[in-house]
């Protein structure tokens, strides 16, 4: 993918190959924008040396055929899985070898909910497809080398032993390059060792990080011992994430919610689904919380790791920034709010009014801007924003409330509409008008028990399957028109 020196590892297998004898040819597909933009490489060697054939010149494809591919590489789990679902591969002769890491595609991030595709399902088509295989996370060893991807891929391909090519004669392409020779050497030499088994391959790393300690959060620890263990160490994450989103009387809060629908059902399934749900929703994104982000220290240091700047290199980031007319009453109280947006509501100009404006996020003047927005935290809890949320909020957990006393199964169904709603503006209100409709059209009377369980089940999952796969709600409304019919009969 773009960024990741496909080109370059091309021309590293290329010249090993001549300097080892070998007829090769090479050619290249550029994609299309995903992601970075993913380009298709081919390298064909005919493993005779030439010195060997008498003069004869073997003829070479310009491309592959399905099936007949010897050795598949990719940097990222799913462009393997791609790779070998295009039917290159052939179950008997192909051997694969690819990083672990995701890089997600845009259609993965567009989705309301969760839109990562299944890991194991991609693993799973690739040892289906394959006759041998080596994955490992290479994002990792290339970061802890100070290179990028390629290099650590070039390893893996010269430690398989498939190509009649010596490793040694690949660390020679390297240096004859003249690129970043020393961090490509570790970077080839990681790759080298994990293909032999010389040292472990690294394993994937969860990108899921324990929240940092926040001062005032501790005392909440101890109140949260009625949870079962499972939901509580989901509980103390979402309550150290809410008091360093607000206080700790925010924290309380989220306790005493969560203390309150207990009090209905023990079930640990539900409780953790709802700690979860409840610590994201809590934590609603506004202009106050985005200026918080973009003004954490770390965030600079972080900028600089991914951009390589060396020490006392000035670094400047830019933020592009386009709050709407519904971000800005947001912060304002609601009896001012409220009016003004419903006169934008009426004249149509509602999705049309933004203010769109650059800044340097590291200048003294953009810094500023930020910090004096994300000091308007004391004030969040006036604004009209946070009287929205806190209302919609405690109709989806009266809604849990009710479903799990029928039945856990079906509190957790429920719990799981959190998902329908994110963001702010139109996609806010959108994913709060798809709730209200599900929950009276199919919550409500799965929670009275009219309805067999089994069939209330799948009506709340298929309901909020829809609603997540057009938030428009078109497709909300044929499966609800549905869910009644069937419901009739």
């Amino acid at each position: 993918m773009g960024g990741e020196g496909g080109g370059v590892l091309t021309d590293w297998i290329v010249e090993a190959a001549n300097a080892s004898g070998l007829a090769v040819q090479s050619t290249s597909v550029p994609g299309v924008a995903q992601r970075t933009g993913a380009t298709t490489y081919y390298v064909e060697i005919f493993p005779t040396p030439l010195a060997e054939l008498g003069g004869a010149e073997p003829i070479l494809a310009l491309s592959p055929s399905l099936g007949e591919v010897d050795l598949i590489v990719a940097t990222e789990l799913m462009e393997a899985a791609r790779s070998v679902t295009r039917g290159w591969s052939d179950p008997e002769r192909t051997h694969l070898i690819a990083s672990t890491h995701r890089v997600h595609a845009v259609a993965e991030k567009m989705e309301m909910g969760d839109g990562r595709y299944d890991e194991e399902q991609l693993q799973a088509a690739i040892v289906a497809g394959t006759g041998g295989r080596l994955l490992f996370d290479m994002e990792q060893a290339a970061k802890s080398a100070g290179c990028i991807v390629n290099a650590v891929l070039l390893g893996a391909v010269a430690g398989s032993g498939l190509l009649p090519i010596a490793p040694e004669t690949f660390e020679e392409q390297i240096v004859a390059g003249g690129k970043a020779v020393e961090s490509n050497l570790r970077g080839f030499r990681l790759g080298l060792q994990a293909a032999r088994g010389d040292i472990p391959a690294p394993s994937a790393v969860s990108h899921k990080r324990p929240h940092p300690p926040v001062a005032g959060a501790e005392i909440l620890m101890e109140r949260l011992a009625f949870l079962p263990a499972g939901a509580r160490a989901v509980a103390e994450e979402g309550a150290k994430r809410l008091v360093a989103y607000q206080d700790a009387r925010y924290g309380r809060l989220y306790v005493e919610r969560l203390d309150a629908l207990a009090a209905i059902t023990g079930d640990e399934a539900v409780l953790a689904r709802v700690a979860k749900h409840l610590a994201v929703r809590m934590s609603f994104e506004d202009v106050i919380q985005v200026a918080r982000l973009k003004t954490d220290p770390a965030r600079l240091d972080r900028i600089r790791a991914e951009v390589a700047a060396r020490p006392g290199q000035p670094v400047v980031v830019r933020d592009f920034l386009k709050p709407g007319l519904e971000e800005v009453c947001a912060l304002l109280p609601g009896f001012v709010a409220r009016p003004i947006l419903a006169a934008a509501h009426r004249g149509g100009w509602a999705g049309k009014a933004a203010w769109g404006r650059q800044i340097n996020a590291n200048g003294i003047f953009g810094f500023a801007t930020m910090r004096l927005l994300a000091g308007l935290k004391p004030w969040r809890r006036h604004s009209h924003r946070f009287v929205q949320e806190q209302a919609g909020i405690e109709d989806w957990l009266a809604a849990v409330g009710s479903a799990a006393r029928l039945s856990p199964a079906l509190g957790v169904e429920v719990a799981e509409c959190a998902r329908l709603i994110k963001g702010y503006g139109g996609t806010w209100t959108r994913g709060m008008s798809n709730f209200q409709r599900i929950r009276d059209a199919v919550i409500a009377p799965a929670a009275t028990g009219i309805w067999p369980l089994a069939f209330a089940l799948d009506a709340v999952a298929n309901a909020r399957a829809a609603a997540l796969a057009d938030p428009e709600g078109k497709g909300l409304e044929r499966t609800l028109a549905a869910i009644r019919e069937k419901a009739a009969a």
